[in-house]
């Protein structure tokens, strides 16, 4: 897999600069806010933009820049940790039944039809009222409801690849089945791997913050984006840049990634 980096295409440098964006902000929020974004004050009750609050403060009298950087911060660690464990598991799972076949891939396979047959919110929604609501759940959760789809993606591109001449030459070279799929299978696939990774990145984004606007999701003190955008909904009219500021932190998460993916593709 090449890419020609010398013309990489406007949309992937858009996606690169609001993606870096969105990291720096998630990274700033991590280490330093204006305020203490759980600090409560009553005085300062939706209270308006100021040169002490930029963006005001919400119905706790908590300042909103600062629980915005402290949200994406948290909405980026659940994407972030949901893609790797369903990435990991999936490619693993995908690689064996697409390497091994027989009875292995129908059974396994069979078992992945079925978790793909339900939705995946759904799912995600069973898994964190067993385990119960919090961040790291969620992260949990999502990453083994969204394990099936890379896992068929994998075993579709090992599929292809595994009869193809450079595969055989490595078996007649002595060559192990973990060193044939993980050393000369697995880097032939990354280009299908990496646009599935931006697309669940996306979705995990969507999903952490549709949960959390639910209120099963990242739990108080914590803050996300989509709690917050829960919180905003009742003073929509009266402070609407509370909201307004929360959604369009996801929208740039989410569009960031889409743009990077569609700069990789046309490269």
């Amino acid at each position: 897999m090449k890419f020609n980096l010398n013309k990489m295409s406007k949309k992937f440098i858009a996606g690169l600069f609001i993606t870096g964006f969105v990291v720096l902000c998630s990274f700033i929020g991590e280490f330093f806010t204006p305020w203490d974004p759980n600090a409560m004050d009553s005085s300062l009750k939706l209270a308006p933009v100021s040169a002490a609050h930029l963006l005001g403060c919400d119905n706790f009298g908590r300042d909103i820049l600062s629980r915005i950087l402290a949200g994406m911060g948290t909405t980026l660690m659940v994407a972030l940790g949901t893609v790797f464990i369903g990435v990991a598991a999936g490619t693993v799972l995908g690689a064996v039944t697409g390497y091994y076949g027989g009875i292995v891939d129908e059974i396994l396979m069979r078992f992945n039809d079925a978790v793909l047959a339900f939705p995946s919110i759904l799912l995600a929604l069973v898994f964190i009222s067993i385990m119960g609501p919090g961040k790291y759940n969620v992260i949990i959760a999502l990453g083994i409801v969204f394990a099936p789809s890379y896992a068929r993606i994998v075993r579709s591109e090992f599929l292809k690849c595994k009869n193809m001449d450079y595969v055989k030459s490595a078996r007649l070279m002595g060559a192990s089945d973990i060193r044939i799929m993980f050393v000369h299978i697995l880097p032939n696939t990354l280009k299908v791997i990496l646009s599935s990774i931006a697309i669940g990145f996306n979705n995990a984004v969507l999903a952490e913050a549709g949960m959390s606007f639910l209120g099963i999701g990242v739990q108080p003190p914590d803050s996300s984006l989509g709690r917050m955008l829960s919180e905003a909904q009742t003073y929509l009219f009266i402070k609407p840049s509370y909201a307004i500021v929360s959604g369009l932190m996801i929208v740039l998460m989410i569009l960031g990634f889409s743009l990077i993916n569609e700069g990789l593709e046309e490269a």
